[in-house]
């Protein structure tokens, strides 16, 4: 998690400027620790994950998935506690998480964009 903070890539660096490295820290630690079947550490302490929405003000793009996720893989690497089939099962976790918040973010920004299909009108808008 460190390492997204002191990325060559100020692109990526950019999102997590408005975050505290040590919240930031403690949130993913606890939302892991609940994920992969651990108390509810994450739920009781912030309410319900609700990744979408806690992730809607950042740019969750293909790009920023796959940067996150080559973080994410270096730090298992260089944590050799953890036996190779729970590093692969982490990061098939991993990778779902990162691309279903893409997918989230896409259907938000398609529903605030979407024009009126309709020849003459019917539609509402979208818009939050």
């Amino acid at each position: 998690m460190i390492e997204v903070y002191d990325d060559e890539e100020e692109w990526f660096r950019s999102i997590f400027v408005n975050s505290k490295k040590e919240e930031a820290i403690q949130n993913q630690y606890e939302f892991f620790v609940q994920r992969m079947g651990g108390p509810p550490l994450y739920s009781q302490r912030k309410g319900h994950l609700a990744l979408i929405g806690r992730h809607r003000p950042f740019p969750l793009t293909h790009q920023a998935a796959k940067r996150w996720l080559h973080h994410m893989e270096k730090a298992l690497e260089n944590t050799p506690d953890i036996d190779a089939d729970s590093k692969v099962k982490m990061m098939n976790f991993f990778r779902h998480t990162a691309f279903f918040l893409v997918a989230g973010d896409e259907l938000k920004n398609q529903k605030q964009q979407a024009p009126c299909k309709y020849k003459n009108g019917g539609c509402k808008s979208a818009a939050p």
